[in-house]
């Protein structure tokens, strides 16, 4: 096994002590050691139990410091009251990893929390690795390791594979074990993490990412203290074509709260995490179901990109339904060729040969013909994903033997394509297809969201990320800031920003208009007004000198009705642009991920239909094209119903400059907003029509 970041003894350990070790093989403290007895751990295991001298037919030690020789590895499953001292033992001992089953600590309150911080002084005082607390515990089948107290096993225990799971909740990551279990997917490594004291599931990630025992990486999360540790994870896997699928729970405020009750993790913003994901090429599934299926899918170690779907079916209602998830998901489904469907039609007249390709009930005549239709829609069509919807047919004891030994024999002759059956089976006939090599689902629109995660994989493993641009780091305003210091900083980080004026009289500001041509805006200039409109302070199409002096009082007067305690510096004049769309950019700091950008289109687009998307800073064009790409709103930039082009390249310069500025920037800028940003036609730029600092307080914890 590749190094694991200092988690050798909690993976690998060759001797195991057994902290409040019990005889009883159905307690706590007793699972552990029947478990690795009865799967032949190859190491050494040292029950500690005070009252006994055997433990399971094994030699008990009455303190760990009884033990004698070296012990890798430790399980805590004492009270809560002698967790500490346990700790200490382990220090003593040089033991270098503990699993500490204990519960009672920050999951339960500020008391628990003192004590848990007081488990991890000692332990990182004394060189040891802390598993939980409040942790079910881990296996390594594969080596017959099984530091777990879990009831599972009695069901039966981890097949040979090549998944591996990692898990901040016990219970619900060995009941994603009993689900690979019962479809039939291995997954021979498991580790829970409790309350992540120390050892999280970021860097559980990272260590199976450098196992070459593990394939495929699922996790199960209810919340992140570290994102940077997460993303770094996220991105080795990537690197490594290692699909990492996580199940992500906390999406409501109910759920959000439970979570931190749970394992005291913090929940984090729902639609940054996804962000997050995306950026690094993992899959977010929705529940376990999808999960599973996706790690299943996975583990055929086909990636395609560029996707497409081809599919073959006897329903025509089939292949409609299957279309409409493969729309919904994304996921390109284009014609056969035109000499290809007139080869379909020569053979079935009334076919559907362009797709998917229904090759209609005549397949219950000449069971060939699912042959045929198969293997030219995968050699003519070329797709490299592909659906055969067979439904009940396909154990049909009449028809299923010809159609299997049809597909078996085309599926040889594509090795390359991956080839999903769905079909209503008993378990022992879907096992036959599955050994053939295909992967069976009943629900056919699970098949095209797995087609569509593989897809979404093998794009991320090709990609290669753009460099963020260089961008200078501008002097930041000492306090609260208007308008124009936002818009000098953003013209430091090269976004334009347009031609305007700060007056102090209505008779400056008919001069500064006549010197830029009407149509003009007004606007207040104060570092207290966020929202200007609100307070009355924004006029625009001014179109001439009266208008300009008229609008320079009703804005002094509507300030003063409206926000009588802001500071006034005075009246900006700027041009009115005409620009091909309005868009907003701009960056927050998310407490666990730092600083996210986000793009989207003005107006309403952003306020009311949140129509945005969102990155972690920095990246480069590339990415910030993507994002841009895909907007809902997105065909308004690109000259839709004969509109001009927008300068989309431009927009995504300026918003990679922002994301690089960002991540750059002193922790007490907690964001900026720009809006609206007048994209103007292609090759003429984008231009900055209004932007607002934020900064974090003075005694904001964030600001540190």
């Amino acid at each position: 096994m590749a190094p694991t970041g200092g988690l050798d003894a909690l993976l690998r350990p060759a001797s195991i002590a057994i902290l409040g070790a019990s005889d009883d093989p159905t307690r706590i403290g007793g699972r552990p050691i029947a478990y690795m007895r009865a799967r032949n751990f190859p190491g050494t295991i040292h029950p500690v139990n005070p009252n006994r001298r055997t433990v399971q037919g094994l030699p008990a030690f009455p303190s760990l410091d009884a033990v004698p020789g070296t012990v890798e590895a430790a399980i805590i499953a004492v009270p809560k009251e002698a967790a500490l001292e346990a700790v200490r033992a382990c220090v003593r001992k040089g033991v270098g990893a503990a699993i500490v089953f204990t519960a009672g600590f920050g999951e339960t309150g500020e008391e628990g929390a003192a004590l848990e911080r007081a488990l991890v002084a000692e332990a990182r005082a004394g060189g040891l690795r802390l598993l939980g607390p409040n942790c079910l515990g881990l296996f390594d089948a594969t080596r017959g390791y099984f530091p777990i107290f879990s009831s599972s096993f009695e069901n039966g225990w981890p097949l040979p594979g090549r998944v591996a799971i990692a898990s901040q909740s016990g219970a619900f990551g060995t009941h994603l074990f009993a689900l690979f279990r019962d479809r039939g997917v291995g997954t021979p490594k498991l580790v829970t993490t409790g309350n992540e004291a120390d050892v999280s599931v970021s860097e559980l990630i990272a260590a199976f990412v450098a196992d070459p025992e593990v394939d495929v990486i699922a996790a199960y999360l209810e919340g992140l203290k570290d994102g940077a540790a997460f993303r770094s994870a996220l991105e080795a896997a990537r690197a490594a074509r290692k699909p990492v699928v996580l199940l992500k729970v906390g999406r409501s405020r109910l759920g959000a709260a439970a979570a931190r009750s749970h394992t005291a993790a913090l929940a984090g913003d729902d639609a940054v995490f996804d962000a997050v994901v995306r950026a690094h090429g993992a899959h977010r599934a929705r529940d376990a179901e999808e999960l599973v299926d996706v790690v299943q899918a996975a583990t055929r170690r086909l990636y395609p990109h560029p996707n497409a779907l081809g599919v073959v079916t006897i329903s025509g209602g089939g292949g409609v339904l299957i279309a409409d998830a493969a729309e919904e998901a994304g996921l390109a489904m284009p014609p056969m060729p035109e000499a290809a469907q007139a080869k379909l039609r020569a053979l079935v007249p009334f076919c559907a040969p362009a797709n998917p390709v229904d090759c209609t009930a005549q397949a219950f005549n000449d069971m060939r013909l699912v042959g045929a239709f198969t293997e030219t829609m995968l050699a003519e069509g070329g797709y490299p994903s592909a659906i055969g919807f067979f439904t009940q047919v396909g154990a049909s004891p009449s028809v299923a033997p010809a159609l299997r030994a049809q597909l078996k024999e085309i599926l040889a002759r594509f090795p390359d394509r991956l080839f999903i059956l769905s079909i209503l089976a008993p378990p022992e006939v879907q096992r036959a297809y599955e050994e053939d090599g295909f992967l069976v689902f009943p629900d056919p629109s699970r098949a095209v969201r797995a087609v569509a995660a593989m897809g979404r994989f093998g794009e991320a493993f090709a990609r290669m990320p753009t460099r963020p641009p260089l961008v200078p780091m501008p002097d930041l305003p000492e306090g609260p800031a208007d308008e124009t210091e936002a818009k000098r900083l953003l013209r430091a980080i090269g976004i334009a920003t347009p031609e305007e004026v700060v007056c102090a009289t209505a008779e400056e500001a008919v001069a500064a208009a006549r010197r830029f041509g009407f149509p003009v805006v007004l606007k207040a200039v104060s570092p207290d007004l966020l929202h200007k409109s609100e307070a009355g302070g924004v006029l625009l199409g001014l179109a001439d000198e009266a208008a300009v002096r008229e609008g320079f009082a009703r804005i002094l007067a509507s300030v003063a009705t409206r926000a009588p305690h802001a500071r006034l510096r005075g009246v900006l004049v700027t041009p009115m642009l005409r620009p091909i769309a309005e868009c907003a950019i701009g960056f927050a700091r998310d407490p666990v991920f730092g600083p996210v950008a986000m793009v989207g289109l003005g107006g309403i687009f952003v306020e009311v239909l949140r129509d945005l998307a969102l990155a972690p800073c920095p990246f480069g064009t590339m990415e910030a094209e993507a994002m841009i790409r895909s907007l809902r709103g997105f065909p308004l930039l690109d000259g839709a119903r004969g509109r001009p082009k927008a300068d989309v390249a431009a927009l995504a310069e300026a918003l990679a400059r922002l994301s690089a500025f960002a991540a750059a920037a002193p922790a007490n800028l907690r964001g900026i907003d720009v809006n609206p940003l007048a994209v103007l036609e292609r090759g003429r730029g984008v231009v900055a029509l209004d932007a607002a600092l934020e900064f974090a307080s003075q005694n904001d914890p964030a600001r540190a």
